[in-house]
């Protein structure tokens, strides 16, 4: 028999968090987070997010195992997705039984029907502005950091129960020295931008500043983008201290024309490069050899987490100039860098321009995340 229980104490709370490394331990590509990067990322007093909806997971057992897991939330009506409906559900994981799934998702599915909604979007995890999507195309890829993970059967019991493609979310892969082949023109160099183009650094000393720019941008940027919830500035704080520590020196810049932040650029290492064999635990032993690795590993491979340029620009032979900027900086950081492989992602199959930008750029399609969608039917006991 399965039980779906809610998460409703500490207990059950970290076993939420640490479920998808003790269901996929093993499995060819799958690679833990750190418990206590997921406690932060989950818990309701830490993530921002919870502030903009209401939530609730839960976990499934049987014969006294836990088998899965699920989470749904419907957004404030102040914050309505874009397209997307307000309710959604997310961190779908579990054992490969059908079973197991049709009673996480129908869990899910009647908690939202009882709140008015009539369809569900999902998986967002908790948020599309986190982790979002079922891999469906990737499996064995090396896994980045912040980027969700589903073994294969996943995909095959999701659609059983009448889920249907929403959306797919393209995460593309290029290795550095392809960089070193694109055309070395440069439009910095042209005097229609020689003055007016600027590109500068992160300053991670101001992070504060620099993530309240971040977040401007991104918001301008995506408004238009199917799903788009505005990214707080408060959400992306929570992390800044952090990101001091997962962004190499290349890997963030701003740029500037006619001296106004026009468009920026985000990469972050790939931590599971250092907790690749801690299993989750960071405690009592790991902690300390996370620190000794930090201060002497030399990553391999990375993602581009962020990217944003405003909408004034967009379709401007202005926006083009930024766009070849871009493509020019990431060449040049390529060649300085020791990494060897960056992914490019996500970006939604529909967003031509960016996906040809990347292209550009050697890239080429490695992951695929699907969003997923379904009507809602009102509860038998409602039909006349």
């Amino acid at each position: 028999m399965i039980e779906i229980v809610p998460v409703d104490g500490l207990m059950r709370f970290l076993t939420f968090c640490r479920l998808p490394r003790v269901l996929y331990k093993g499995l060819p590509g799958f690679k833990a987070a750190l418990d206590v990067e997921r406690w932060t990322f989950y818990g309701k007093y830490f993530n921002p997010h919870f502030k903009l909806v209401d939530s609730q997971t839960w976990l499934a057992r049987r014969d006294g195992q836990w088998v899965g897991r699920i989470y749904a939330h419907v957004y404030h009506e102040d914050f309505t997705p874009n397209g997307a409906s307000r309710g959604q559900f997310g961190c779908l994981d579990a054992i490969e039984d059908q079973a197991v799934v049709d009673a996480l998702l129908e869990t899910a599915e009647n908690w939202l029907r009882q709140r008015g909604m009539v369809k569900i979007h999902g998986p967002f995890s908790p948020s599309i502005n986190a982790e979002c999507g079922l891999l469906i195309q990737g499996f064995s890829i090396e896994p980045t950091f912040m980027v969700p993970w589903h073994p294969p059967y996943l995909q095959r019991l999701v659609e059983a129960r009448d889920y249907h493609k929403a959306r797919d979310l393209l995460s593309y892969c290029y290795t550095t020295p392809e960089l070193a082949d694109i055309d070395k023109t440069s439009v910095s160099d042209h005097p229609d931008w020689r003055d007016r183009l600027r590109i500068r650094p992160l300053d991670v000393k101001n992070i504060r500043s620099e993530i309240a720019i971040f977040v401007d941008i991104f918001n301008d940027a995506w408004a238009e983008n199917w799903g788009f919830v505005p990214l707080t500035l408060e959400e992306l704080m929570t992390n800044a201290t952090a990101l001091k520590y997962v962004i190499p020196p290349e890997g963030g810049f701003v740029i500037e024309l006619d001296g106004k932040p026009q468009a920026f650029g985000l990469i972050l290492l790939n931590l599971y490069e250092l907790v690749e064999n801690f299993d989750g635990r960071l405690l009592p032993t790991n902690f300390l050899k996370l620190i000794w690795r930090m201060r002497r590993h030399t990553f391999k491979s990375a993602r581009t987490a962020l990217f944003g340029m405003r909408r004034a620009l967009h379709r401007k032979a202005t926006g083009g100039a930024v766009m070849l900027a871009f493509l020019e900086e990431i060449r040049k950081r390529g060649q300085i860098t020791k990494l060897r492989e960056v992914e490019c992602g996500w970006v939604l199959e529909e967003n031509r321009a960016m996906r040809r930008m990347i292209e550009m750029i050697g890239g080429r399609v490695g992951k695929i995340h699907r969003i997923y969608e379904k009507d809602l039917q009102p509860p038998q006991s409602l039909i006349p």
